[in-house]
């Protein structure tokens, strides 16, 4: 085949894979499944022992794609994390993400050397599935429409953004010793401590001073097009993880941190900006989803069946639940919360992508090992997040919600700008509701702009009379917001 025709065939393959498993989402949301299963069974139908006959098996590209992917996933995940958000959870967060992943790691070790492996491999085993994907969490309740405590989501999303790099560190070390442990050089596993803690150092002062720069550069740098903002906090975020990391420090945290920092920030174009980083979030997920599919042989895969569920079921059942207990018991979480974030801890992309680091080293053993992390993601994932809806309704951490309008208004602007349009929901037990306009007393310097009642814009007229379930938009002058929440309660959505 020519070098056009194959650069054809190549994307014609990539276009079907992604629009495929674009399509999965629907089907998976409706079954409350996570829609990562449908990503990984695209893949595996596709892959050379599948009906599509791929052959794939370079776990070094795998390797290299999916650590672009992790700070795509990352940057996303701190975006949509104010520090309001995360500084309300910190404390048990910290403890999820160092002493709950070793915890973790630990349990898992100890089941993987009862069922035969030795010592090394089942450590490292433990580290690589020792993290958590909060993005798996909320994608299976999407479907359903319901929505967590805001204490139980801030704690589930601050510990999937902040345990990846204790998970990562975890690996490379025992990769280091499971190659090296008959020499010297195996002796930096009992360092690893003072490691992660230099590591972590480096990676939390870096993502800070990125944010930093981040935001001096966006307030003050005018761009010719809107669409270059995503484009240059897209190559923040490579640049942070690249340079942090030559540093000797933590790219993915700094990568948290910096894009946390930016979050709290007034960013030009903001919709637009989390809109493509949304975008950019939901490709890398898609396709370290359909690359574990496409390195997953079946021929191999049952060999690794029974003690990868088994394993599978210590993780979800025992090790998880344990580690979560033991970290949140000083924080005042009640015993329904602590069930729930111990059940609902599901894997995502990050273990694929650790998986492959033992195999591209040539540790011994190592693709057994990456056999049964597929078995274990996989498992773990059906479980939990098939009855994740369930669990949150049963142990009563369901928060309260109002509908998603079927539309939205967004201003944006490459300047800061005095005052906002913000969207209200009219509840029943507001006292505006079944009020006219006219009847109001808005604050000066306040009006109301649009009401959106179902799929219906409605005039914002004097005579206008407020109903249950409308979505009013209010035009306010930032010192007469707080007279306005007064009426109307919290926007649905901040800054």
């Amino acid at each position: 085949m020519n070098a056009p025709a194959a650069i054809a065939a190549i994307l014609a393959i990539v276009g079907l894979l992604l629009g495929a498993s674009v399509l999965l989402t629907r089907m998976a949301g409706r079954v409350g499944v996570p829609i990562a299963l449908g990503f990984i069974a695209v893949g595996m139908l596709a892959g050379s022992e599948g009906i599509g006959g791929i052959p794939f098996s370079d776990y070094e590209i795998a390797f290299r794609l999916g650590v672009l992917a992790l700070v795509l996933i990352i940057f996303d995940g701190g975006l949509n994390t104010p520090p309001s958000t995360l500084r309300s959870v910190v404390g048990p967060s910290l403890v999820l993400a160092s002493l709950g992943v070793v915890v973790t790691a630990a349990i898992v070790a100890v089941a993987a050397r009862v069922a035969g492996l030795i010592w090394i491999d089942a450590w490292l085993l433990g580290a690589i599935v020792s993290s958590t994907d909060a993005a798996a969490v909320f994608s299976a309740l999407r479907g359903t429409g319901l929505t967590l405590k805001t204490r139980v989501a801030r704690t589930l999303e601050a510990e999937s953004g902040l345990n990846d790099p204790v998970a990562v560190l975890l690996t490379v070390s025992l990769t280091t010793y499971a190659l090296f442990r008959r020499t010297e050089t195996g002796g930096a596993v009992w360092s690893l401590p003072a490691t992660a803690a230099v590591e972590i150092g480096i990676g939390a002062v870096g993502g800070l001073v990125a944010g930093m720069v981040g935001q001096r550069l966006l307030s003050r740098i005018r761009l010719e097009s809107a669409g270059l903002y995503p484009v240059l906090t897209g190559a923040l975020a490579l640049a942070t993880f690249g340079l942090v990391s030559l540093a000797g420090g933590s790219g993915f945290l700094a990568v948290y941190v910096a894009a946390v920092t930016l979050a709290g920030s007034k960013l030009p174009y903001r919709a637009s900006i989390l809109r493509v980083h949304d975008a950019y979030a939901w490709l890398a997920q898609i396709g370290m989803f359909l690359m574990l599919g496409l390195l997953a042989f079946p021929s191999r895969l049952a060999l690794a069946a029974t003690p990868g569920f088994a394993l599978a079921i210590v993780l979800t059942f025992l090790a998880r639940p344990l580690a979560v207990a033991l970290c949140v018991a000083p924080f005042g979480y009640s015993l329904r919360e602590t069930l729930f974030l111990g059940t609902v801890g599901l894997r995502g992309a990050v273990p694929v992508v650790l998986a492959t680091i033992p195999v591209i080293a040539g540790v011994p053993r190592a693709r057994p090992i990456f056999d049964i992390v597929f078995f274990i993601v996989v498992v773990n994932t059906i479980i939990p997040g098939a009855v994740v809806a369930w669990l949150a309704r049963r142990l009563g951490v369901v928060g309260t919600s109002v509908p998603e309008p079927q539309a939205t208004i967004v201003i944006e602007s490459s300047e800061p700008m005095r005052g906002a349009l913000r969207s209200y929901f009219v509840d029943e037990a507001l006292s505006v509701c079944g009020a006219k306009l006219a009847d109001i007393p808005f604050p000066e310097g306040a009006a109301v702009t649009m009401i959106l009642r179902g799929s219906a814009l409605v005039v914002a007229e004097g005579s206008t009379e407020l109903q249950t379930g409308d979505h009013v938009y209010v035009l306010a002058n930032p010192s007469t917001e707080p007279m306005v929440q007064l009426l109307f309660g919290r926007p649905e959505i901040l800054d």
